[in-house]
């Protein structure tokens, strides 16, 4: 027992010292402390708790507030809900343009987490203590729709902004998910408290099917949640790599035709249109304890709660160590595979309560890697998309998103109406009956069965590995160096980090996989335990063993990652660069403008093309990519004449962003003679794509013969700071 304790004595110190090392400085080859990890999960607990008000106005029959307490029915819901999405598709439209346009100081989404907390929770408040019970039903269902639309316009902002924050504090896709770890862990702490005394207060005072606890419980821990929200959210970075100039604007239009090619994003987000059902078995907890045995384990509800809610705990512990050892999409197939029988046995036991808590704990364990994955996945998705595209979206991603919003117009009603089907219509009392009851959870559970199979189906397509995304980043930081030093613009830091790169792909170059052989391990298991001097030679065997796997598998995985810094540093060799230089060449001598009266040759000859090798299919890609680019400006060159296209004067931008509108007439003329520019500009951007295009590829060749000249400058900074240390 003492030797255990000394053990986990042992750990602690280390894990304090590493504390304590790191806490105001990250490890190498990490962006964050920990002090910002803490930080970080400090300002999700006020997230939480900044939202426990707001989020209880929903447009969903499983709402204890605008359905139970307040009394719409389900399908009115759903076709409340349905308008609003409509109503909301414009706001989307807006809201994803602004997170990637605006000039805010304080960062691309730090801002809104700052500023949108006050007037969610102010009008939150103010909704619950409305007179409802003296409201018509056509009253309440208006009054209710208005509230919901005018929260969700911040509430978005403000979730939205914390989802993208998480994805870009920090690059590195395993620190990444090290960080939510920690943080959500801390995170955790908010819903489970929460979880344990509102409903536990709930049940002791009004219910949770009362208004009076949305009036009197609630407001408290949005208040509190508005204050931690505030001193955090202050103490955090965003981290984006990119050039040090400034980025141009970017049209929604624009940005819809660049997502619409990402492969990842019709994967990551077709999943969840097709398995929406998979959440259908939610409401069974609160149900069951509201409803079941007449209400009289309704106290029980927060307990139960908490207890569930401890399960997250474990899974924020594990999932980097399970991220490491099987990758973001193994974790996410074994993630809805694991849900499929968790819901089969669901089926046979959800009317014994213990044994529905009991699957639900295992379930919620499960789900809970999803809150650190799956955010990853999306973090990875849009490093893949800036290295494919070279353009940085993270907001604008949202507009194709509304797909899954007009197919919610259509799967949003299919759960209301089951509802309605087995019985339960504007009066929740009927959920006492156990008969119904019990009939609608079997529906429920065979629909979530259902859902989490379907869910389960485009992740087998997804092959975004961490070893290639490692890859990407680190393309990404030697383009940025490579343009910041052809613009002037480089810092000794940046230069040192992608020199190191490069440096270390070319020890790699032409290097071959090791194969992980655990013999040793397995010897050094196997050798004896007989006295103490045994003990310890086997313990250092098994260590030794462990940490030889561990190099052969980052070697291994250093070879793909940085096979694709050598293709990148190597790409303007290859056949298919040579043929695309001498493309934009001739493209750029004809200047920003052209009519491109020779596209049909062009494609008759791109047509013939072999299309056999990895390179043959790169050069037959390329020249199809720019020919429809060519295509479309042609269209607009021919549509608007070339004198009519003209180059976007910025000082009119200027003079429209910083247009005095004291009436609401002056803001509006603003914002469409705004519009209107932005219009004229993505014309220019999209006539002139070609050109564009032709001459990037030019400077980014020109940059990359610049590379003898920045070994150079490495050498020197390297000689300067080693002549610092020794001083």
């Amino acid at each position: 027992m003492s030797k255990v304790f000394s053990s986990l004595s042992g750990k602690a110190r280390d894990f304090i010292a590493t504390g304590k090392k790191y806490w105001n400085e990250p490890a190498k080859g990490n962006y964050v402390p920990y002090k910002e990890v803490v930080n970080l999960g400090a300002a999700g607990f006020g997230v939480h708790w900044t939202s426990t008000l707001p989020s209880t106005i929903g447009l969903d029959a499983s709402n204890f507030l605008v359905g139970a307490s307040i009394g719409l029915r389900p399908i009115d819901l759903s076709i409340m809900l349905i308008v609003a999405n409509i109503i909301g598709i414009p706001l989307t439209f807006f809201r994803s343009w602004y997170f990637d346009n605006h000039h805010m100081k304080g960062g691309k989404f730090l801002p809104f987490l700052l500023r949108t907390p006050f007037p969610i929770v102010a009008i939150s408040t103010f909704f619950v203590w409305l007179p409802f019970e003296s409201f018509e039903y056509t009253v309440k269902a208006a009054v209710v729709f208005t509230f919901y639309m005018i929260v969700q316009f911040f509430l978005s902002f403000y979730n939205e902004g914390w989802a993208y924050l998480q994805q870009i504090i920090t690059p590195n896709a395993q620190e990444r998910a090290n960080v939510m770890s920690i943080s959500q862990i801390i995170y955790s702490l908010a819903p489970t408290l929460s979880n344990l005394i509102i409903p536990t207060i709930a049940g002791l005072t009004f219910g949770l099917n009362n208004i009076q606890t949305y009036r009197i419980i609630y407001p408290v821990f949005s208040f509190i949640g508005i204050i931690i929200n505030t001193i955090f959210f202050r103490r955090i970075k965003e981290r984006l790599i990119l050039p040090k100039r400034k980025m141009a604007n970017i049209r929604i239009i624009d940005a819809i035709r660049e997502v619409s090619k990402n492969k990842y994003f019709w994967i990551t987000n077709g999943a969840g249109w097709i398995g929406f059902l998979e959440g259908a078995y939610g409401v069974l907890l609160g149900w069951s304890f509201v409803y079941a045995y007449n209400g009289e384990k309704q106290a029980q509800l927060g307990l139960v709660n908490t207890i569930l809610g401890n399960a997250a705990l474990w899974s924020m512990i594990l999932c980097p160590f399970a991220i490491k050892l099987m990758g973001k999409r193994n974790l996410l197939i074994l993630h809805n595979s694991l849900n499929v029988v968790f819901f089969v046995i669901m089926f046979f036991c959800y009317k014994n309560l213990l044994a529905l808590c009991v699957i639900l704990f295992f379930n919620g364990f499960i789900n809970t890697f999803q809150n650190i994955y799956f955010p990853g996945i999306q973090a990875d998705m849009k490093d893949y998309h800036q290295w494919k595209t070279g353009v940085r979206i993270d907001g604008l991603f949202k507009p194709l998103e509304l797909i899954g919003t007009v197919l919610g117009f259509f799967t949003g009603l299919v759960l209301p109406t089951i509802y309605e089907r087995m019985g339960l219509h504007d009066d929740y009392n009927v959920l006492y009956d156990d008969t119904l009851r019990n009939n609608l959870f079997q529906v429920l559970i065979i629909c979530s069965i259902i859902g989490a199979i379907l869910n389960l189906i485009p992740f087998f397509f997804y092959d975004l590995t961490e070893n290639k995304h490692d890859g990407y980043v680190y393309v990404l930081k030697i383009r940025a160096m490579f343009e910041d030093y052809g613009n002037g613009d480089i810092s000794d830091d940046e230069l040192v980090e992608a020199m190191e790169i490069i440096n270390r792909a070319r020890t790699l170059e032409g290097k071959e996989k090791q194969p992980v052989d655990k013999t040793a391990l397995h010897n050094a298991r196997s050798m004896p335990k007989r006295d103490e001097y045994d003990k310890q030679l086997r313990k250092e065997a098994i260590k030794k063993a462990k940490k030889e796997i561990k190099e052969a598998k980052k070697y291994n995985n250093d070879i793909e990652s940085y096979a694709i810094v050598l293709d990148e540093l190597n790409k303007f060799e290859t056949e298919a660069y040579k043929i695309q230089l001498t493309a934009a060449k001739k493209t750029y001598a004809g200047g920003p403008l052209q009519s491109y009266s020779e596209l049909y040759e062009e494609e008759a000859l791109a047509k013939m093309l072999p299309n056999n090798t990895k390179e043959e299919k790169q050069i037959r890609s390329n020249a199809f990519n720019a020919i429809r680019t060519k295509r479309a400006a042609a269209k607009l060159v021919k549509k608007y004449g070339i004198e009519n296209i003209l180059p976007p004067d910025e000082s009119k931008r200027e003079e429209i962003q910083n247009r005095e509108t004291p009436t609401i007439a002056d803001t509006m003329r603003a914002k469409r003679d705004l519009k209107a520019f932005l219009k004229a500009e993505s014309i220019y951007n999209r006539a002139t794509a070609p050109y564009d295009n032709a001459r990037n590829i030019l400077i980014q060749s020109e940059n990359y013969t610049h590379l003898a000249e920045i070994e150079e400058l490495y050498a020197s900074i390297l000689e300067k700071q080693s002549t610092v240390s020794v001083q």
